[in-house]
């Protein structure tokens, strides 16, 4: 049996809350996530999404808990301020990621879970989200949406086209071989892989080998992304 994270404790636990409501005596949002607020991690995030009217952009959302996450690629508590959607600064973020499923669930009052990955400001990222409507006879009032971050990656500025030993490189690298191991099986020498991976740093202007990493981990998903459409 899987072991239970953190995450799926707290969806298990609003979703048990959620259950509990009355459809004809529609309940307050809190009622839901009240005591799973001591639960939440600093990296995830939960907030309410107010519905009036028809146009998801003139819905406001307001954060019931910010996230504890800290990056330099993105301020993420000073981007999610509350605010209408329509005011939002990255409104491709909010077409493709956000408002097809709080109008999906709306449609369905039924919750959704699912593990989103998307661009925000460019960057690629991903986190795993549940949202929750009012249970309600009527009209859902309001969505609540708790989500856990799994990941940011900033790509880099510069496009870069890679040899074929590079290539070779930067896929054992990603599967998180060392430079002496990648030495080992390329059969080349360990201050060759050095060399190049230097050349890989100053190229794409990443601050160490962690970075590196991330930054063509992002490229290949920008890539995947850019296939698929």
């Amino acid at each position: 049996m899987a072991k239970e994270t953190p995450f799926s404790a707290i969806t298990r636990k609003m979703l048990d809350n959620w259950l509990q409501t009355d459809p004809a005596q529609p309940a307050a949002p809190d009622v839901v996530y009240r005591d799973i607020l001591d639960m939440l991690s600093i990296k995830m995030r939960l907030t309410v999404f107010a519905v009036e009217g028809d146009d998801p952009k003139r819905w406001f959302m307001k954060a019931i808990r910010h996230s504890g996450f800290t990056t330099r690629i993105l301020n993420i508590n000073k981007i999610f301020a509350d605010c209408y959607i329509g005011d939002f600064k990255d409104q491709s973020y909010m077409e493709e990621a956000v408002i097809p499923r709080l109008l999906q669930v709306l449609d369905s009052q039924q919750p959704s879970m699912e593990l989103i990955k998307t661009r925000l400001f460019g960057v690629n990222l991903s986190y795993d989200r549940i949202l929750l409507p009012q249970r309600n006879a009527g009209r859902p009032q309001w969505i609540i949406s708790s989500s856990y971050a799994q990941f940011l990656l900033s790509p880099p500025q510069r496009r870069e086209k890679l040899d074929v030993d590079d290539e070779a490189i930067v896929q054992l690298l990603i599967e998180g071989a060392t430079a002496k191991e990648i030495a080992t099986i390329l059969g080349i020498s360990h201050r060759t892989v050095e060399h190049r991976l230097e050349r890989m740093k100053q190229r794409y202007g990443a601050r160490n080998t962690v970075h590196l990493v991330a930054m063509l981990i992002a490229t290949h998903l920008e890539r995947s992304r850019s296939a698929s459409a």
